[in-house]
């Protein structure tokens, strides 16, 4: 719980035992003498005003600002009426039955939601520059353009610039999605962001830090967050038509009666004020963000955690979903998927490979010796040199051996036979010789294309892949698990602007989910009607920014998750139905005096345990 949080169950708690007391008290005669007096008025204004006070300061204020017809506004004139007919205890008990309903909420929206700017701790917080053969770490705030900065291996990027020396590894997944690090060397442009992979490099910033990519990421969030189309609360949307026409509608039984029918103010004002009595929407405001609460709790039971009510609200009505690809759809983890052999045994090629790259930490070499699965004899290899964008040379047992891309092959003037298939190749050749290749690929989720088709069953009308991986690799894995429509090679930026279109084609009724993991996904997360981010091995930014965490980064309870929302929000409407319907009845009862404060009271609360009661069925939504 939050610090606000606690204190208003302190205040709840508080506010219990003085009404316990004062129920007790009133029951068994002990302020009858006080019956009709100020005192008593005075003994329960104190447990109205320590759960009630901040609700009239909100009326009160938006009041001031031309909002007057709120649910701060209903609860206060509701409150107001009951004291001024003499129900003190239940207008106490409405302020109270009201905050603990708004604590279950803000409960489960602020349990994990943290602000927006706390991705600012997924920024570098330093800058190593060089002065007097020393590295000194400085806010990279104040690093100018021009400076040298040094990165280290494993370090963030933290500005934009080009390489002046070393060479290196640069792993750009947290921002473009591509699965396979990018080789840097001198001369070479590079983003902050990034992860420095396994050389030192000096770097001569291009841009300030705040005009640089992860700022400008950041500075993205910010703006779709002001864009969000959020589902607005009920009690919120109800209240802005409720409020104003039982209020009028009160004021209209008070006044016109008496001046058309003659004296009798008193009787018509008492009535006015069982009108708001009645009115008093205590079975909504408790059993509606209880129902959802219950949603709430169902999705937790399956690892799902939903930061709202009205997250859950839109799931229910979802039409389109938008996939990231890498860490997402797919594991982010390289395999070896296919060997094309020339005269080796494919056995004797991975073996070859194996052995070139044994000296490597490039997660490509990586995957190649974890496919040979032996223990390498590395004195067979008496010397190996990178070659910065190309591959591999290595002398193994006394030959020349090439492992790369087209590029080396063609440098070397290699006649090699082109590979198709999807995924990084890796070209082998041996003293001239083409001896084959090997592929490697990110692999696609356990459980991914059946999501795609469940999804498809709960109702969910398209699927779309937006990613900024190779269009070749992206089409291939939306081919294999289903997916409807793929957008590819994107910038964070691209994302966004692809979101923004889908958004525009959606219909007023229909909800559009992004499924995202990384720090590039942020900003799509936040301006899609629904985040869904990944719990288990998504970014901090993509989690804070979402709107619904996979805890275990399980896809295929996406579907589930539509279930959930669809029972819950029918479970709401059911008690939206029944309590305006009873309502309605009590209302047009007490207007004609067929109803005295005590039935309009009964009527309040025996509406509002069933409503409760009925709410406490979406404790018990399964996955199934």
């Amino acid at each position: 719980m939050t610090k606000k949080q606690k204190k208003m169950l302190t205040r709840i708690l508080i506010t219990f035992v003085l009404f316990a007391i004062l129920f007790v008290c009133e029951h068994t005669g002990i302020l009858t003498p006080l019956e009709g007096s100020f005192l008593l008025f005075l003994i329960y204004l104190v447990p109205y005003l320590v759960i009630g006070y901040d609700i009239i300061y909100k009326a009160a204020r938006n009041i001031s600002h031309g909002q007057v017809f709120d649910e701060n506004f209903l609860m206060m004139i509701a409150t107001f009426g009951a004291f001024g007919v003499g129900e003190y205890s239940e207008a106490v008990a409405v302020m109270l039955f009201y905050q603990v309903g708004e604590l279950f909420q803000g409960y489960a929206v602020g349990k994990s939601r943290q602000s927006i700017s706390d991705m600012m701790d997924i920024c570098p917080e330093y800058a190593n520059i060089e002065e007097d053969g020393v590295l000194q770490q400085v806010d990279p705030d104040d690093v100018e353009v021009g400076s040298i900065i040094v990165i280290k291996p494993g370090e963030r990027i933290p500005l934009d610039g080009v390489i002046v020396e070393g060479e290196s590894l640069i792993d750009t997944a947290a921002l473009t999605g591509e699965s396979v690090p990018r080789s840097a060397k001198a001369g070479d442009e590079i983003i902050s962001g990034c992860v420095n992979g396994s050389g030192t490099l000096k770097v001569r910033t291009t841009k300030e830090f705040d005009d640089s990519t992860v700022a400008k990421i950041l500075e993205l969030v910010e703006n779709a967050s002001s864009k969000k189309a959020r589902v607005e609360n009920f009690i919120t949307r109800f209240a802005k038509y409720y409020t104003p026409v039982v209020t009028i509608g009160a004021v209209i039984l008070a006044i016109l009666p008496p001046l058309i029918l003659g004296g009798g103010w008193a009787e018509w004002i008492q009535r006015a004020c069982i009108f708001l009595v009645i009115s008093c929407p205590c079975a909504l405001v408790i059993s509606v963000p209880l129902g959802f609460f219950g949603g709430i709790g169902a999705a937790s039971q399956i690892g799902v955690l939903v930061k709202g009510s009205n997250y859950l609200e839109a799931v229910a009505e979802m039409d389109t979903i938008v996939f990231d690809k890498t860490g997402t759809l797919t594991k982010g983890e390289f395999k070896v998927t296919g060997v094309q052999s020339e005269q080796l045994s494919k056995e004797e090629l991975i073996e070859l490979a194996a052995l070139g790259e044994g000296y490597s930490n490039h997660p490509i070499a990586n995957s190649i010796r974890e496919a040979y699965g032996k223990e390498l004899d590395l004195n067979r290899v008496t010397q190996t040199e990178e070659v910065a964008g190309y591959g591999m040379k290595a002398v193994i047992d006394g030959k020349t051996v090439l492992l790369g891309n087209e590029k080396l092959m063609k440098a070397e003037q290699i006649a090699y036979t082109g590979c198709k298939s999807i995924g990084t190749v890796v070209y082998v050749a041996c003293d001239g010789a083409f001896e084959g290749a090997v592929v490697i690929s990110d692999t696609i989720k356990d459980g991914a294309k059946e999501a795609i088709r469940d999804m498809k069953k709960v109702g969910v009308r398209k699927s779309v892949m937006l990613t900024g991986d190779r269009r070749q690799t992206a089409e291939a894995v939306a081919a294999e698990i289903g997916i409807d429509e793929v957008h590819a090679e994107l910038l964070p930026g691209d994302k966004v602007a692809q979101v923004e279109a889908l958004l525009a084609a959606e219909g007023e009724k229909q909800k559009l989910a992004f499924v995202g993991d990384g720090i590039n996904d942020a900003p799509v997360l936040t301006r899609a009607d629904i985040g869904i981010a990944m719990g288990s091995m998504g970014s901090d930014a993509a989690i804070e920014a979402a709107d619904i965490v996979l805890m275990d980064d399980d896809v295929t309870k996406i579907a589930s998750i539509v279930k959930i929302a669809r029972k819950t929000l029918s479970i709401v409407k059911q008690n939206i139905v029944f309590a305006l319907a009873v309502k309605a009845i009590v209302l047009a009862m007490g207007a004609l005096g067929f109803a005295n404060m005590w039935e309009a009271v009964f009527a309040d609360v025996g509406v509002s345990v069933i409503a409760i009661l009925n709410s406490m069925r979406t404790l018990h939504i399964t996955k199934k």
